[in-house]
């Protein structure tokens, strides 16, 4: 064990110190420090992440935790801010994972534009808070103008609404929030208050809770359906609003990885005939998360309109595609949901981390209403009053800033090149011998996995299910190394998760995991990433049995 570094004598924690630290750097070291290493981040963040980072270092997390366990906070300052610059340029750049790389294509984490990151300086240098206008001002009117923009790109109102609506004190076109599982959350949230309304001895879910709301309506429970693609935070959103994570309810989906909708009629039709069980809501997923598969949008709008359910699109991921000339009619339907959730720091390319929620209704956001007497006050205009979160940072300035520097078309055109390289790459694994396609790609997410070539003849064959089993047991285990060895090699990445390979299947799968929103992700870059996977695939041994050792 190494002996704790020596801490400077002239560093002392006093007012002269504090005063000197709070306004300005140290010292001109520090000052010239802090100016060579920001002008690279700032004007060169690529060039500087794939100089100090590559994609991540190859080492262990077990090795990184063995220097991380000091937990004591030292009285005096440790070090000057020269050091501490030079101590994450040098020590911890180089440990953490460089999502900027065209080779990281393994998550919806990505590069983001050179100039988010002035634009997310300056957000913290004016550090508004959106909570209130007291905190916030033109921000705050800022941000119900993004708001309308969003919305009217999504439900495409006439402009007269918009107008109507834009800087209106009494409504709200939908909400900036921290991320995709507050948004899920938040809609789900509305959805449950108004489906559990107050009646002549009962004030409603919110006031009363749902002990007393399932009394009040002769109910015993609520259910949400959405597809087995659902994104985990509607699990979460089913904890949290006391409706329970086991209702919310995973329909089966087809070949396409759609939510089936023969399966999903069945049960709204038998759940309307059960006068104990209430619908909240049916998610429609626009981009899921492990295939970026959209469901049939206009069905289950028609299929909620029918029977007067509530229609949420979880489009986290597949919003922005809106603004892609080429591919926005893949989202047709979209615009007859009741509340939509898109992501900010997905493919709007933004800085993590900020969501966004917006519903149909400009008036229906008054269902979760709270007022305090020193911050949002009955009578104000503050955009707190109807947000899950309190204090918020104005993502909002970003969003709009990124929308006049990039344009709608600049938008899109990152979007079609995402959709059009996936399509590419699904092509050179279909053309590999060593590689089995498992879902094609709607949006820029495709699944696959490695079947080394003496399993090949069995992948088509019609095995008994036991049979079947051993050999996808057998391709998991390979897969499971193969991701592994590459994660930790450091030059490249993808992601793995399981799922059903074909429909009926009993079990899951391990299966690779590509997500390809990088720019600079070109056609050569996905062939070394297949040639590293197959150099690493011969370094797996598979006996007859089915067992492998590296």
């Amino acid at each position: 064990m190494t002996a704790p570094e020596k801490i400077p004598s002239d560093l002392v924690a006093d007012w002269n110190t504090l005063h000197r630290v709070f306004i300005r750097p140290e010292d001109e070291k520090s000052r010239q420090t802090l100016v060579k290493y920001m002008e690279q981040i700032l004007f060169g963040l690529h060039d500087f992440l794939n100089t100090h980072v590559g994609v991540t270092e190859a080492i262990p997390l077990a090795t990184l935790a063995e220097s991380y366990t000091d937990t004591r906070i030292n009285k005096d300052p440790e070090k000057k801010l020269a050091d501490v610059i030079k101590d994450i340029i040098n020590e911890i750049a180089p440990k953490a994972v460089n999502v900027a790389s065209p080779y990281f294509i393994g998550h919806m984490t990505s590069a983001i534009p050179f100039f988010m990151v002035h634009l997310k300086a300056i957000a913290a240098a004016l550090n508004q808070n959106l909570i209130k206008l007291e905190t916030s001002k033109v921000l705050s009117v800022l941000e119900k103008q993004v708001l309308a923009k969003m919305h009217r790109m999504i439900f495409d109102k006439p402009p007269t609404f918009y107008d109507t609506h834009v800087q209106n004190v009494d409504t709200s076109l939908g909400l900036f929030t921290n991320g995709g599982t507050t948004a899920n959350i938040t809609a789900l949230w509305v959805a449950r208050n108004l489906c559990l309304p107050p009646t002549e001895h009962f004030l409603g879910v919110e006031k009363d809770g749902m002990a007393a709301a399932l009394k009040a309506h002769d109910l015993d429970r609520l259910v949400v359906l959405v597809s087995e693609r659902g994104h985990f935070s509607l699990k979460k959103a089913g904890g949290i609003l006391g409706i329970g994570n086991r209702n919310i309810i995973a329909v089966e989906v087809d070949e396409n990885h759609q939510v089936d909708m023969a399966k999903l009629t069945r049960l709204v039709e038998k759940f309307s005939q059960d006068k104990k069980t209430q619908i909240v809501a049916i998610v429609g997923i626009a981009g899921a998360t492990e295939t970026g598969s959209i469901d049939p949008l206009p069905r289950m709008a028609a299929l909620c309109k029918k029977h007067r359910i509530h229609f949420h699109v979880d489009a986290a991921w597949g919003g922005p595609v809106l603004l892609s000339e080429k591919f926005s009619s893949l989202l047709t339907g979209i615009q007859a949901a009741d509340s939509v959730t898109i992501d900010c720091h997905k493919q709007f390319y933004m800085p993590m981390s900020a969501g966004m929620v917006y519903f149909k209704d400009p008036k229906v956001l008054d269902q979760i209403a709270y007022h305090a007497g020193y911050v949002n006050r009955k009578g104000s205009v503050d955009l707190g009053i109807k947000t899950l979160e309190g204090s918020r940072e104005a993502s909002s300035l970003i969003l709009d800033s990124a929308l006049k520097i990039m344009g709608s078309r600049g938008y899109g055109l990152m979007i079609d090149h995402g959709i059009e390289t996936t399509r590419l790459f699904a092509q050179k694994i279909r053309d590999r011998a060593l590689f089995q396609l498992v879902t094609d790609p709607v949006l820029n997410i495709l699944t696959y996995r490695a079947v080394p070539a003496h399993l090949r003849q069995y992948l088509d064959a019609h095995l008994p299910q036991s049979r079947r089993q051993h050999l996808d047991a057998c391709l998991d285990e390979i897969n499971t190394h193969l991701q592994r060895i590459q994660r930790e090699a450091g030059k490249s990445f993808v992601s793995r998760t399981c799922l059903k390979i074909r429909p009926g299947d009993s079990h899951t799968a391990v299966v690779l995991r590509s997500v390809i929103m990088n720019p600079y992700t070109t056609g050569e870059t996905l062939d070394q990433i297949l040639d590293e996977q197959e150099a690493i695939l011969q370094t797996i041994e598979i006996s007859d049995q089915g067992f492998y050792t590296p």
